[in-house]
């Protein structure tokens, strides 16, 4: 293995400190969030079946291929700031939320099987808020 400064390896990598992102607040967290979904708005994420319906033990445990927590999963910087999968108890206790919070985000009863990355957003965002009329009136301005 050959040592070299982190100048050297700056000329030829992208280099990005963690300890920078360690310190996002929870504000911060869910509006990345947002942002990544945002930025392919019409992707179709694959919701979760019936959280509400789910013993919480297996609640933490589900994940989905495609869901709008695993989009948060793929990005770097939240993964440096402490996220660590892509199941629902980790995106809970990752962005601080409640179930009743996280299932309005990513449950099937309120899209179907599938949702736009937009429609996610928008419900990232009304937990930051906290107010369900900034949702609905992100959701009638578009």
């Amino acid at each position: 293995m050959k040592h070299q400064t982190l100048d050297q390896l700056q000329a030829v990598a992208e280099i990005e400190s963690s300890a920078a992102y360690s310190a996002m607040t929870r504000n911060q967290r869910l509006e990345r969030w947002a942002e990544l979904l945002e930025r392919n708005p019409e992707r179709c994420l694959g919701a979760f079946t019936g959280t509400e319906h789910v013993y919480p033990e297996a609640r933490a445990t589900m994940r989905g291929e495609g869901s709008a927590i695993s989009v948060a999963f793929e990005d770097p910087l939240l993964r440096a700031s402490g996220l660590k999968d892509d199941t629902y108890g980790e995106a809970k206790r990752f962005f601080e939320l409640n179930d009743w919070q996280l299932h309005d985000i990513v449950c099937d009863c309120h899209v179907g099987s599938t949702m736009k990355a937009r429609w996610a957003a928008t419900r990232v965002r009304s937990t930051i808020s906290g107010r369900f009329f900034t949702w609905l009136k992100q959701t009638i301005m578009r």
